[in-house]
């Protein structure tokens, strides 16, 4: 058996080709399913089987799309309640891809309806014998988070988590290679995830907190502890999974003509520039707003967090910037936004307005903040209680459009804990009128440019 591993850094996400050198079973496969298939064809194997370990809250998949472009069989759990004909997955039932048994195990917690799948290769030469892909259920160090189903079935399916990694355990050898999809960035996860390349089941249940506390209770305070906010446009993914979803549209649209983009500027449309925060902050059109592109930045979880659902969206920069960031949002949803392809924004509205801010590091802050002035923390609320400015306040960045009247009228100097947060808040105050400077810097080098920080832990 060999295991080809497609990855989705900017969700923090992993899908999986998994074949015996004639035909390949699909795990997870996101919206964006040509990179699946050239996985397929480097490979020389036909897909036959694609199966889903569960209705995802953080992508919309690419499952049926492909099962339909392939004739593959669409394995989704029974129990689940969806709008399209698929193979129905009965736990405990196994079947066959080629050579290799796959063994679905019912492992709810992260949803009710959870599966992992046990995938045996009778005759694995140099290859794999045992691969687990367990989901959003065991991950590297950690487990998927339990709360996105409802609040009152937040606790419930905790406990089921704590059962579910014990079970999938034990139908598993300790040298079963794991292959969660979450647990790489991805918010569906909970607590201290591992960053490690990769791990086995004998590792996870050595290492794993989830395996290795004996109180079920204790387990489930702890994870109920480390609970922590999630992209708001996570409530529009299961609901579209379920019916699912069509092709991704991952052509670059023809650029939206200058006259056209400075009236939707000027009516306040949502035009997102692709820049770095830092030519952002020195020149940008009046009207628009920062959400920096780079393939290891947060782009399309927070642009899918913080902006408004499902209202028009002009996307603005250079075409290889454009072309990735609508493949990235198509994979959440948003889909065929518009765009203004080019280098100079100026050339593309020559009408609007160039406006700039002020950009700083710490330094900056200490020798011109005024006492008048406001430092704005734009993290979230637990990363502001472990360590923060002394008198700072406290809106996430997620939070700051709903938040934006209770600030007060006076300088803001807004920062993160890297600087991509607080240049989308920068840009986002700006737009509202606001006198901004951007700390564009590392939150851990502020006590060493002499800021005084406090703490909201108890003693």
């Amino acid at each position: 058996m060999e295991v080809v591993v497609v990855e989705t850094t900017q969700l923090g996400d992993r899908s999986y080709l998994v074949h015996d050198g004639t035909v390949a079973l699909v795990v997870d496969p996101q919206r964006d399913t040509d990179r699946v298939e050239t996985a397929a064809r480097n490979a020389g194997v036909a897909i036959t089987h694609v199966a889903e370990t569960h209705l995802h809250n953080d992508y919309l998949t690419g499952g049926l799309i492909l099962a339909q472009d392939h004739n593959a069989r669409y394995l989704v759990n029974a129990a689940d309640s969806v709008a399209f004909e698929r193979d129905p997955v009965v736990p405990g039932q196994a079947f066959k891809v080629g050579r290799l048994s796959v063994k679905p195990v019912a492992t709810p917690g992260h949803t009710h309806t959870h599966l992992a799948y046990v995938v045996s290769d009778p005759d694995p030469g140099a290859g794999v014998r045992q691969a687990v892909f367990s989901g959003g259920s065991l991950l590297y160090g950690s487990v998927g988070r339990t709360d996105l189903i409802a609040s009152e079935d937040t606790a419930g399916l905790a406990h089921d988590q704590y059962s579910s990694v014990r079970r999938l355990v034990a139908e598993a050898a300790p040298d079963a290679i794991l292959y969660p999809t979450h647990g790489f960035g991805s918010f569906c996860s909970i607590g201290p995830a591992s960053r490690i390349p990769a791990s086995t089941i004998g590792e996870q249940a050595a290492t794993n907190n989830a395996l290795t506390d004996p109180d079920e209770d204790h387990f489930v305070q702890h994870l109920l502890a480390n609970i922590t906010a999630y992209p708001s446009y996570y409530a529009h993914m299961s609901p579209l999974n379920s019916l699912g979803p069509g092709p991704a549209e991952l052509n670059v649209p023809e650029s939206v003509e200058g006259a056209e983009l400075g009236r939707r500027l000027e009516g306040g449309e949502w035009v997102v520039d692709l820049r770095n925060r830092v030519a952002f902050a020195a020149s940008h059109l009046r009207g628009s707003v920062a959400f920096e592109y780079g393939t290891g930045s947060s782009f399309t979880s927070y642009l899918g967090w913080v902006l408004p659902w499902n209202q028009p969206l002009t996307l603005l920069g250079d075409h290889d910037d454009v072309e990735k960031a609508v493949r990235d949002l198509a994979r959440i949803g948003i889909d065929s936004p518009d765009a203004a392809v080019g280098g100079d924004p100026k050339e593309l509205a020559p009408g609007t307005p160039l406006v700039s801010y002020p950009r700083t590091d710490w330094t900056g802050l200490v020798r011109s903040r005024t006492p008048g002035d406001t430092v704005l923390d734009v993290r979230r609320t637990e990363e502001f209680g472990a360590s923060h400015v002394q008198g700072a306040v406290n809106v996430p960045l997620h939070e700051l459009l709903l938040r934006m009247e209770q600030l007060p009228d006076a300088r803001i100097w807004v920062h993160c804990t890297s600087g991509y947060r607080a240049g989308v808040a920068a840009s986002l105050l700006h737009r509202d009128g606001r006198d901004v400077v951007l700390v564009d810097a590392a939150f851990r080098e502020a006590s060493g440019a002499g800021v005084e920080l406090a703490s909201s832990a108890p003693a």
